[in-house]
């Protein structure tokens, strides 16, 4: 509302009401804050549009307001007031100072299986009471129910309507409905004039399964969209986005969400007593880690090409939503099978493993795959392929659906299409793709150089593979953003935009492409919404993509978005067990929750004392936490186990000169400069080193030098702890209007 229509409602109930400011609107009404001068109390004045208050007209709203305002239910947020003031209709609620169920789920995506059960059960009881005393609500939506104090609170049914009432004639017969299209009924959305509680039962099921899949079960870019989708397909099925959903919640929330309503439960209550109904136990989301293949093969040489078909069949199965699949550098860990299968599994936290063998000679390729139960150890499948090589790639899809059937895991129509795309026709091509995979993760500076060299051969080979653009696109990131020294940020970053562009080109569904621009639209470009976009299509593409949920974590947390951020770092953990834990708890350091991120290292670097980064966290924990001796000691125990790494160095440098210790700190800040001369050192690092000396104008011109090169992680400047004493500086506020961060 306007600020002169926010002084006309102020001026029309002064004496009554305060009104202070605009709390959020919608389609149907506006909400503003208000003091109760009378009762001495906060409330929520809503004021109907302009067009729905014509339509209801104001006698017929005070005559219907006042059959919404007789409820009573603990679920249902109560009516103090309403009426017509200044040519406005209006009426008047608490003012519940806790959240929506839509901001929980913007923030937090699924909810705890048991409390969304708990939220829909309460709001069916509420939705049970009004349906009783004739008011159907029509707009039931994540918007319009309040969690205060644990419990569900519906609002709104001051616009709620008699079933058949002259209102809702009226309203129908001028176009303006009541309702959400992405929660409305089918018979809602044709229009139909007579609803009844089985609307709002479907419209309940529509918020019960965004609860639990993160997603309503219709979505579309626009209404038409959505209501088309709605009536041509069939009823979703929520344990194909989350398996652990118990069935018998599934089969509540199929009928819920009947098309037809007579095939839905007949009341709100019947609703939330098959919601209560007694659940078996949870039921434990179908998961896989495929173990490293062995190489068989006479030339041990061919390691690589056994690591490859390893990591593309977890490719594979990755792409199947509703299977947990372990990634990559998790499983690389147990090639040597030192444990039982049992111990394998409960590290990764899986059911099952799939172990097999390589052998190649010449053109011809054995593969051996064996699917194992890690409870019981039994197998659940196997078999045995021996062909030409140029049927690898069938191989690794008959592979995938063997082990979904297996597993009993339905596939769409899409994944199946997606398992079936071959990546390159070209054999050659995929051989060097596979050598070029297995030299950049080494992750040295001749290692990233000569897998580069093995990528380039294949996209010679085959101008048309895509993953191969895809996979140089990533190792450019990682080397722009410093994860291998010596290379200029802008020269890759650059080339990681022209690679990964043309891999998008090819083929616009590969979700690693998308995880890379995504990367590139933050940490170069700094388009936070852009980046966005790309890490959420990445993830719909591959569920399974534990660098997709990292990537997008940091991106997150680089806007201060902390909850979400290690909501996804945590999600990046739980498929790469092995990894991104760090993640985590840097987010906490960045969160001010020091003493949280303290327990978390220390724990961490007990168990794997020889991981740098960790102790280099460490080390800004302690001395966020009033540690200076123990802080520095982590720091130099970071560097000397990485002592080529200019990142550490540097935060040595920033923590010595922060404890008073200027002369070291000015011999790190030498040692920087004078590397600087032979090779490619981050003015983002020697950033770090003036802003613990305490020579902040010298470090912010190196941060603008960053910024211009796109040096190190500078997108991640804003909340970093490392430059706090900067964050008031002019100078500072400035960069950050540069990086769309301010």
């Amino acid at each position: 509302m306007p600020t002169g229509q926010l002084e006309r409602l102020g001026a029309a109930l002064a004496g009554r009401y305060a009104v202070e400011r605009e709390l959020g609107h919608g389609g149907m009404a506006e909400v503003y804050l208000a003091d109760d001068l009378k009762h001495r109390r906060k409330v929520a004045i809503k004021v109907l549009r302009p067009e729905l208050a014509a339509a209801l007209g104001a006698d017929r709203f005070s005559r219907e307001v006042r059959i919404a305002a007789a409820l009573n239910h603990p679920h249902i947020l109560p009516l103090h007031d309403s009426g017509e003031a200044g040519g406005l209709l209006f009426y008047v609620m608490p003012f519940v100072r806790g959240e929506s169920l839509r901001q929980r789920l913007a923030r937090e995506g699924q909810l705890p299986i048991e409390e969304a059960i708990a939220i829909a059960r309460q709001v069916g009881g509420a939705l049970e009471h009004a349906h009783a005393r004739g008011l159907i609500h029509r707009d039931i939506k994540p918007e319009n129910i309040l969690l205060h104090e644990g419990e569900a609170m519906v609002t709104d049914f001051g616009i709620a309507l008699a079933p058949g009432s002259e209102t809702e004639s009226r309203l129908t017969g001028t176009g303006l409905a009541l309702g959400t299209p992405a929660y409305m009924s089918p018979e809602q959305a044709a229009g139909e004039r007579t609803l009844d509680a089985r609307t709002d039962v479907y419209s309940l099921g529509c918020v019960l399964f965004e609860m639990l899949a993160g997603e309503p079960p219709h979505a579309g870019p626009t209404a038409q969209a959505i209501i088309f989708r709605r009536v041509t397909e069939p009823e979703p099925l929520v344990r194909r986005l989350r398996p652990t959903v118990p069935v018998p919640i599934e089969r509540a929330l199929v009928r819920a969400l009947a098309r037809a309503p007579e095939d839905r439960f007949d009341s709100a209550a019947a609703f939330a007593a098959a919601l209560a109904a007694p659940i078996a136990g949870p039921t434990r989301a179908p998961s896989i880690a495929v173990l490293p293949f062995a190489n068989l093969s006479p030339d041990p040489e061919n390691e690589y090409f056994a690591d490859g078909i390893t990591e593309d069949v977890i490719t594979q199965l990755s792409k199947i939503r509703s299977l947990k699949v372990i990634s990559r550098s998790s499983v690389m860990a147990f090639r040597k099978r030192d444990q039982s299968p049992r111990e394998i599994g409960a590290a990764l936290d899986v059911a099952t493993l799939l172990e097999g063998s390589v052998r190649r000679a010449g053109r011809r390729v054995r593969i051996v795959a064996q699917l194992i139960d890690v409870e019981t150890e039994r197998h659940l499948w196997g078999e045995t392929y021996d062909r030409d090589l140029t049927d690898i790639f069938a191989i690794q899809t008959d592979v995938a659906l063997q082990i979904a059937a297996a597993l009993e895991t339905e596939l769409s129509p899409d994944e199946k299409r997606r398992l079936r795309k071959e990546p390159t026709r070209d054999v050659e091509a995929y051989q060097l793709y596979l050598l070029g995979r297995q030299c950049f993760h080494q992750w040295t500076r001749p290692g990233v150089e000569q897998g580069l060299r093995y990528l380039e051969q294949a996209v010679a080979r085959d101008p048309d593979f895509a993953l191969a653009y895809a996979a140089m696109g990533y190792v450019y990131m990682d080397a722009a953003l410093g994860v291998v020294s010596g290379f200029p940020p802008d020269e890759a970053f650059q080339r990681a935009r022209t690679v990964t562009a043309r891999a998008l080109e090819l083929d616009p569904g590969l979700a690693e492409a998308h995880a890379v621009l995504g990367y590139l639209r933050c940490a170069c470009d700094y388009d936070w919404t852009g980046a966005e976009i790309e890490f959420k299509r990445a993830i719909e593409l591959n569920p399974n993509s534990g660098y997709a949920h990292d990537m997008y974590g940091l991106m997150l947390a680089a806007v201060e978005r902390y909850d979400e951020a290690m909501t996804m770092q945590r999600r990046a953990h739980e498929l790469d067990p092995m990894h991104h834990r760090i993640d985590v708890l840097t987010t906490l350091l960045r969160a001010g929750r020091h003493d949280e991120a303290l327990t978390g290292l220390r724990r961490l670097v007990e168990i794997e004392p020889g991981f740098a980064l960790a102790h280099l966290t460490l080390g800004w924990a302690q001395l966020l936490s009033g540690s200076p001796d123990e802080g520095i000691a982590s720091l130099e125990r970071a560097v000397s186990l990485s002592p080529d790494n200019t990142m550490y160095q540097a935060q040595l440098g920033e923590a010595l000169g922060q404890s008073g210790r200027a002369p070291e700190a000015r011999a790190v800040l030498r040692r920087l400069e004078e590397l600087s001369t032979s090779q490619y050192v981050s003015p983002y690092h020697l950033a770090y080193v003036l802003t613990g000396l305490g020579e902040h104008e010298g470090a912010l011109d190196y941060l603008e030098r960053a910024w211009e090169e796109r040096a190190g992680a500078l997108f991640g400047v804003k909340g970093s702890f490392l430059f706090r004493p900067l964050r008031r500086h002019p100078r500072f506020q400035a960069l950050l209007r540069r990086m769309n961060l301010a």
